[in-house]
Parts: structure tokens; sequence; C-alpha cells
């Protein structure tokens, strides 16, 4: 019998020296007053990174593949301005969540952010997913529908099937991360991909290839799917994506959500996150906002 498929680091040294690395760049990077709560799940525990006013529907942030709450220390001080926000490590990414039970598809990540949602006493949420993330929340907007107060994609997986030019781009930064800085600065450029010219997301780089990640591949929603989307939408596109074509994508996501707010980011590629950060919080408040006020 195959044994089950748990993400997980390679040795508990390999996950000692992560953990170390990574509590040293939260206290370095994450601008706000924060608290760390470790949650009980299904599938193990979660944890997540509150900060911001106490009251309010809060702001879940999640990752793409391979991330964690660190990728979003750019945008903490402005969401929790007006916001609670809640940043997770997911459970089967390089974090400090530590995964228990497999993970088989979109039903079961759905199920585990509900739990992560029902611990933390949350009804309703503003989930703003990226890329993997992105897909993790329109999966728990479809099957655990009333909870997802508005949802925000930042180039986000499940919109085709998964190239093999993609996965090119991701090894290729993948291989570009432990390069020394000046030649990390040059592939940057030449890939499309700001993540590589983040110093301190660079930092963590070597100790996360030490992490074996076994989550399910997300498969591409049918156009009944994103119909089944009850809450109002936001996607902001790369126009360089590697994943997909984005005019294609975004001319798609009009015609079947024609109440979404569909933008190509001009010069952005699936670093769409880190290149234009200013841009993607100033638009997700503002949807956000818009949202509220018509509820």
């Amino acid at each position: 019998m195959a044994e089950p498929r748990i993400s997980a680091f390679t040795s508990d040294r390999a996950r000692t020296t992560f953990l170390a690395a990574y509590a040293r760049a939260m206290d370095r990077l994450w601008p706000v007053e924060r608290t760390s709560l470790d949650v009980p799940t299904a599938f193990g525990t979660t944890r997540v990174y509150r900060s911001g006013p106490a009251d309010g529907v809060p702001v879940v942030l999640l990752p793409g593949a391979g991330g964690n709450a660190l990728t979003w220390y750019r945008y903490v001080t402005r969401l929790g301005r007006t916001h609670p926000v809640i940043a997770v490590d997911p459970v089967g990414e390089p974090g400090a969540s530590d995964q228990s039970a497999p993970i088989g598809d979109g039903r079961d990540l759905a199920r585990w952010l509900d739990e992560v949602l029902d611990a933390l006493d949350v009804g309703r949420a503003h989930v703003v997913g990226c890329s993997y993330g992105g897909w993790v929340g329109l999966q728990h907007a479809l099957h655990a529908p009333g909870r997802t107060a508005t949802i925000t994609l930042l180039d986000p997986a499940g919109l085709g099937r998964i190239s093999g030019r993609f996965l090119l781009w991701v090894l290729a930064g993948g291989l570009a991360a432990l390069t020394p800085a000046p030649a990390r600065r040059r592939l940057a450029r030449w890939l499309h991909n700001a993540t590589l010219l983040d110093g301190e997301l660079m930092r963590l780089a070597g100790a996360t290839m030490r992490f074996r990640r076994r989550l399910p591949a997300p498969p591409p929603l049918s156009d009944d799917d994103w119909r089944g989307i009850a809450p109002p939408v936001l996607v902001l596109l790369g126009e360089r994506s590697q994943m997909y074509d984005a005019g294609v994508v975004a001319a798609r996501l009009r015609d079947l959500l024609p109440a979404a707010h569909v933008e190509v980011v001009p010069g952005a590629s699936h670093d769409l996150q880190v290149h234009s950060p200013d841009l993607v919080v100033e638009r997700t408040i503002g949807f956000i906002g818009q949202a509220e006020a018509l509820a």
C-alpha cells in the first residue's frame, strides 16, 4: 500500500533550520504587531498570524504554492488599517504549519480552510489568494458557500491546464534563487520574475528547498464552476503571465462573470504579487470597500 502523500521537510534538522530562519524573517519583516495562533484541523495544525483591528470582517491571505504568510509582508500595514488581517501558513506548504493527513483534492482544501475559519470564530471573510492560494479560495467559495464575503484572485491557478512552459519557469526560478545576488538580478529580468529581486524572501530559498510538497495539482474550473461563484470577484492577471494567455482568460471571465472586476496588469507576469504590490493593494482595498458599501 502506498504511503499517504503528506508534505514535510526532508528531516527534522531541515525543519528546525527552516523554522529558525522563518522566525527571524518574520521578526525582521512583519511591519505591524501580530498574534500567532496554531489552529487544529483534520489535516494538521495551521499557523495563522493576526494583525489589525479586532472587529470587522477579516481579510484572509492565502499564498501561492511553496509560499507562506511572509509573502504578504508588504500588504498587511495598509490592509490592516481598516480590517483585521489573517495571514495563513497553509498546511502542505513550507511554513510553520504541520500537515498530518493527506489532502486529495479541492474539497479537502475547502474543508481545511473552513475548519481554520471555524476555529478562529470567523463567520465571513474577504479572501485574497495568489496563484495556488487563489485556487484554494475558489474551492472554498464553491464548497463552503456563504462564508466568502469577497474573493480577490492574483494570477490564480485553475484558469487553465498547467503548461510545460509554466513548469519550466517555476523550475528556472527555483534554480535562479540559489545563485549569487548579481546573477539572480540578471535572471529575474530575463525570467520576468520580480520575486528573485526580493533579497529578504530569497534568504529563505535554500531552507525551503528541503521541503517536499505533496498537494494536489489544481485542475481548471469549468464554466459551470465559475458561474457558481457567488461572492463578488476581483481578478488581477499578469499581462506576461507564464501560466496562460492573460487576454484570453480575461475575455472568458468577463463573459462568465459579467459582474466581476477583471484587470490585466501591464508588465507583470505570474510575479504579480511582488511586481505590483501598490497596485494590488489599492485595487483590493477599493474592491472590498465597494462591496461592503453595497452589501
